[in-house]
């Protein structure tokens, strides 16, 4: 299938176009929300940037849609509107927001495009109205087991901390930062220089590194750190167990199903949480054996080949059911009989559909 899809989550995006399919994302040269491509990512030469002016005259197969907006925006760009001349399928990545759980989804209000959510937690939470949902967990590419612990510090990747404040619990850094030296990667880290509690003694304030680097500094720790309290399922959570790191993980949202108590620990109870942290700082080989134990969890449920298969057949149901539903809207043109046309039909009977 040739499908549109704009580069919104970098993460998830790194799975979904190791896919079987042609990825159309739309490019600018000022890059930015509506035109980053690949964004100098190294993904198959079947995710191809596309100018958004020439998009008429794409053959397009679907549309995965991850923005209200994107919807107006398809139709403007393609000359089609998703739902109903385009298959398409709207990707929800996020918790809901404001008055949880009666949050209602922007795509609530209608039945032609369904919500596909990137965890059970956010399908439970969000009232989806009459739109169909479907759920489909994460898969990551496997970096391979790297841990070696070797640094008996903690390590946590978020992004823009300070801005997002409580959410991402960075107000629970200081805390954990008295248990053990933390090490803090992602965009917008260095608004964290000088808050109390973080400073150079306690915390290393790294920024953003490219993939492949980060995955190497993480697997260095003795341990990765998740206290987020409100946000989806976090990749960098799942690339840690990927990475045989053992995990200290506040049990919020997706995080109770995604982390094993055995892989770490998992907890709303900060105090629990840092007392593990303890244990693992002084204990390297109890550390090593749980994150053997994350490995596999993740292994075993957020593995790219599951996420690709799951994301096959939805695209397959969506494109199906939105043919067969044009071929019953289309007016049946009337064929004259054998008494109208004064002779009797010699054409075989179609066989479409019964052998292919």
């Amino acid at each position: 299938m040739r499908i549109l899809v704009w580069h919104v989550h970098g993460g998830w995006m790194n799975s979904f176009v190791r896919g079987r399919h042609e990825y159309l994302l739309p490019t600018l040269p000022e890059g930015g929300p509506w035109g980053l491509g690949r964004g100098g990512r190294d993904w198959p030469a079947s995710a191809r940037e596309c100018a958004p002016g020439q998009l008429r005259e794409e053959d397009l197969d679907a549309v995965v849609l991850q923005r209200p907006e994107e919807i107006a925006q398809c139709q403007r760009l393609t000359g089609r509107t998703p739902g109903r001349d385009l298959p398409a399928i709207y990707l929800e990545h996020n918790t809901p927001k404001g008055q949880v759980p009666s949050s209602v989804h922007p795509l609530a209000d209608q039945a032609t495009i369904p919500i596909a959510h990137v965890t059970h937690f956010n399908e439970l939470f969000w009232d989806n109205g009459r739109a169909p949902t479907r759920v489909i967990e994460h898969g990551i590419v496997d970096p391979g087991e790297q841990y070696t612990g070797e640094r008996a510090c903690q390590s946590v990747v978020v992004n823009e901390p300070v801005r997002r404040g409580r959410v991402t619990g960075t107000d629970l850094l200081a805390h954990f930062a008295q248990q053990a030296p933390l090490e803090v990667y992602g965009m917008g880290t260095g608004a964290l220089n000088g808050l109390a509690g973080l400073g150079p003694e306690r915390a290393h304030i790294c920024g953003d590194l490219p993939t492949a680097e980060l995955h190497a500094q993480l697997a260095r720790t003795r341990l990765y750190l998740h206290p987020v309290r409100w946000t989806s399922l976090g990749l960098s959570l799942l690339e840690a167990m990927h990475l045989a790191m053992p995990v200290v993980v506040l049990a919020t949202t997706e995080a109770v199903r995604a982390v094993p108590a055995e892989a770490g620990a998992i907890s709303t109870d900060v105090a629990e949480l840092a007392r593990a942290v303890r244990i693992l700082i002084a204990d390297p080989e109890e550390a090593r054996r749980r994150g053997r134990v994350a490995r596999a969890a993740a292994l075993s449920r957020y593995g790219l080949a599951r996420f690709l298969d799951d994301w096959d057949e939805l695209l397959s149901s969506v494109v199906s059911q939105h043919h067969s539903h044009r071929t019953r809207r289309q007016p049946q043109v009337h064929q004259p009989s054998s008494r109208e046309d004064g002779a009797r039909s010699t054409a075989p009977r179609s066989t479409e559909g019964s052998s292919r």
